[in-house]
């Protein structure tokens, strides 16, 4: 059967000589991966298509799908957001390619329309977002990542809880025997975060590089225990070298 979805372009493997296998969530039917044809030629029209299939592309898709198949086909595609500055800026780009490889390696087949929504627009507010909205994006999806998944951080920085306990996934009392918490300013900042209400109120979150670094490599370690596959994310010393 025929269907209209929106879908998030996550990956994109050469099939053959002229085709691909492209990897997308999508907002009707989750993760899937779907074959498309004759893109990879030299012709005008090959190339023409060539350029909807990039990792991040928002496109609207006309595809068929059957729920027995694995590898689902489409029919047509369009741009459903054109993006100014994701794939020419270098700071948008690095965290869209970050953002990307995460998704890569927690995405589920199932349809998560909210989470489909929150991806949509993180990427949409990196393209149009300032230096410091761009620059705290990474962290802010993280943590709604995970609450989108089922396991986000619970409370908030106060005098009786001034430690977040990255382990357990809460603000407590005391500091915990392990390793994997933040106290002070850095726990404060980590409560900022879940207080954000509007994208724009990131702009308002001020970081050192060193705490950038240390929170976010937090936040991924604690998206990765909830995954038995989860692997070393390679770009994240990219980022961290563009957000320095």
């Amino acid at each position: 059967m025929l269907h209209n979805t929106k879908g998030i372009v996550l990956r994109v493997t050469k099939y053959g000589d002229t085709s691909i296998i492209m990897t997308a969530y999508t907002e009707l039917f989750g993760v899937q991966q779907y074959m498309v044809k004759g893109v990879r030629v030299t012709s005008k029209k090959g190339a023409n298509k060539g350029v909807f299939y990039q990792p991040a592309a928002i496109l609207q898709m006309e595809v068929y799908h059957s729920p027995m198949k694995q590898l689902q086909m489409v029919k047509e595609v369009s741009w459903d957001f054109v993006y100014q500055n994701v794939y020419s800026d270098i700071l948008r780009n690095a965290v869209a390619t970050y953002i990307v490889e995460v998704l890569q390696q927690t995405m589920q087949p199932e349809p998560h329309p909210e989470l489909f929504y929150l991806i949509e627009d993180t990427f949409k507010q990196l393209d149009k977002g300032g230096p410091s909205l761009v620059g705290n994006l990474p962290i802010y999806f993280l943590i709604h990542l995970s609450q989108n998944m089922g396991f986000g951080l619970q409370g908030k920085y106060t005098a009786s809880t001034p430690v977040l306990d990255v382990r357990e996934g809460q603000f407590v009392e005391k500091v915990p025997a392990h390793p994997y918490f933040l106290e002070g300013l850095e726990a404060q900042t980590a409560s900022s975060f879940l207080q954000v209400q509007f994208y724009n109120d990131l702009d308002t979150i001020s970081l050192s590089g060193a705490q950038r670094k240390k929170i976010l490599e937090l936040f991924q370690l604690s998206l990765s225990w909830h995954y038995k596959k989860f692997s070393e994310i390679k770009s994240l010393p990219i980022l961290q070298e563009v957000l320095r």
